[in-house]
């Protein structure tokens, strides 16, 4: 026997609702951090935040995954993930500003500059969680597996959905200053 656990039904629910709510409570503080500190760009990157989310509960439905309390602390992980990534991309974006490029231009150069890091830090996040999925016991794989699919939605939502957002708006409403 590699592991053995005795959880009453009323424990074991009060951690579930407990992490629930700890991970609803962080991500509306960071949703309230972004929006505040970083304006129309922190909103766009709290709904690529939602849409993370949305993603990462989609594919554990799929998979027919159980959400436990290690795979909601992999949610929260990649909600902090996700947020790190937005932000690098923000903060190339205010230097390219500061250099008197247009919007477009430093929108382009910002999102190019913080691309590789992005990558590098998934792909390590990735690998790593990979590892505790082959030698990780059950609710280390929970964590594990749950980190991955976050980190890949992710992945898409700071490099793709925001660029998108981002792109939508600067050609069809014409932007000559980012809220960022």
């Amino acid at each position: 026997i590699l592991e053995e656990r005795t959880v009453g039904p009323s424990l074991g629910s009060d951690s579930i609702r407990q992490g629930i709510m700890a991970t609803i409570i962080g991500t509306l503080l960071v949703v309230l951090f972004m929006i505040i500190y970083y304006r129309f760009s922190g909103s766009v990157a709290d709904l690529a935040l939602i849409i993370n989310i949305f993603l990462d509960l989609g594919v554990l439905a799929a998979l027919r995954g159980t959400l436990t309390l290690p795979g909601i602390a992999g949610i929260l992980l990649t909600v902090g993930v996700a947020v790190d990534a937005n932000i690098l991309i923000f903060e190339r974006i205010r230097e390219e500003l500061r250099t008197g490029k247009t919007v477009r231009l430093a929108l382009d150069t910002g999102y190019n500059r913080a691309f590789l890091t992005i990558i590098d830090t998934h792909i390590t996040g990735i690998v790593a969680s990979a590892i505790l999925v082959i030698f990780g016991t059950g609710p280390i794989k929970g964590f594990a597996v749950t980190t991955i699919i976050g980190l890949l939605a992710s992945l898409f939502t700071a490099v793709f959905v925001t660029r998108v957002i981002f792109d939508y708006v600067t050609w069809n409403f014409n932007i000559k200053k980012l809220s960022i």
